[in-house]
């Protein structure tokens, strides 16, 4: 029998005490002080964002390193193109909920919008460059946007609907992402602008947004030279 990759092993011995964090931070930190809090949170969220779900399932179900194939992503598109429909949905969900998770435990916690964004970029930092496989994770346009629909839900909405209608004309799932992570953060800027909710997400905004477009960098490079995979092209191995 093939024994399983160290990276697995690793995560799977590390999410059952992540998900402990998850449920024990917000029941025990209460009342320490915001120092104390921060020390335990921030931590936490980063290792939430470490969890490469995409890599996981893609090596249990098909036996196969995601990073090998397409763009080396462990993100949701590269496991749509490698694996299929129903485990891209599956990872959709959990990258989705990472982000969701940890702006909701810094909200319990600490309380501060500050420590909301905070939290929300240190679990898309994980995301991108999780420690449990070499710091080769996925783009974070999922787990970032899990974060921003807690702290801003229209703008969430309004980057959502962007990626969904370039996607449906170009067929680009990247430029999809790009262009609705930019609308994204406009929207931020536009609403803090308006106090329709804090200045501080703005913050969350402009930098996730560079982060984001920065992971995509080649992928731009592919659409200007005519070469990024569309939706239901065939991916290959990386060499």
């Amino acid at each position: 029998m093939n024994r399983p990759p160290t990276s697995i092993v690793i995560q799977a011995v590390a999410i059952p005490f992540i998900v402990a964090g998850v449920v024990l931070v917000p029941l025990t930190m209460d009342g320490q002080s915001e120092a104390a809090q921060y020390s335990v949170v921030m931590p936490l969220a980063y290792l939430l964002g470490s969890i490469s779900w995409g890599y996981m399932l893609m090596q249990l179900k098909m036996g196969v390193d995601v990073r090998e194939y397409g763009s080396g992503s462990t993100g949701m598109s590269n496991v749509l193109r490698t694996g299929g429909v129903r485990l891209a949905a599956v990872v959709l969900t959990l990258d989705i909920a990472k982000g969701v998770i940890a702006v909701l435990i810094a909200r319990a916690v600490i309380g501060t919008t500050a420590a909301e964004v905070s939290a929300a970029l240190l679990v898309l930092v994980g995301h991108n460059w999780p420690v449990f496989l070499q710091f080769k994770g996925g783009r974070g346009i999922l787990t970032a946007l899990g974060g921003l629909v807690i702290m801003a839900p229209l703008p969430a909405i309004l980057a959502t609907a962007t990626f969904l209608a370039v996607v449906g004309l170009s067929r680009y799932i990247s430029l999809g992402s790009v262009i609705g992570v930019v609308i994204g953060a406009i929207s931020v800027l536009v609403l803090a602008l308006a106090d329709v909710h804090s200045n501080t997400y703005m913050v969350y905004g402009f930098i996730a947004c560079g982060i984001i477009i920065w992971q995509h960098r080649g992928n731009i490079q592919r659409i200007r030279q005519g070469n990024e995979r569309r939706i239901g092209q065939q991916t290959t191995k990386v060499e």
